[in-house]
């Protein structure tokens, strides 16, 4: 029984080593606003993507932007010596998650305050290559 358990686990271990993740953690975004921007690059290519969120108009794409790149860095110590080219990189998930919220106050008409909530997100951003056949 112990040793099903452990081979499992060493299987986990090497499903690990051919992913590469990036974080991004406490991001002053709200979390809807940056997943706008995340479901537009999950499942293209990183040429792609790195286009579409260089050239993006709205704010997240930026911060997003970096973490693309940090991943392809990430992706580059493990593999040196490999061309990004002929590896076909792929964005294969891209998770947003809420999370510290700022709680602020507002002044408002007669002597009340109104609560300011000044969301934050947390990005977890997941590289794959894509196995392509010869023929």
């Amino acid at each position: 029984m112990g040793s099903r358990k452990h081979l499992k686990a060493e299987e986990r271990k090497e499903a690990r080593k051919k992913l590469f993740i990036a974080r991004l953690r406490n991001c002053p975004s709200s979390p809807r606003k940056m997943r706008l921007i995340a479901d537009m690059i999950r499942g293209e290519s990183v040429d792609k993507a790195l286009y579409l969120l260089k050239y993006g108009k709205k704010e997240p794409s930026g911060m997003l932007y970096k973490l693309l790149l940090s991943a392809i860095a990430n992706w580059q110590n493990k593999n040196e010596g490999v061309r990004i080219e002929d590896a076909h990189l792929f964005v294969k998930s891209v998770s947003v998650d809420g999370g510290r919220v700022l709680k602020r106050l507002q002044t408002a008409p007669q002597g009340r305050a109104h609560r300011i909530r000044k969301r934050s997100n947390h990005v977890t951003l997941i590289l794959d290559s894509k196995e392509v056949e010869n023929n």
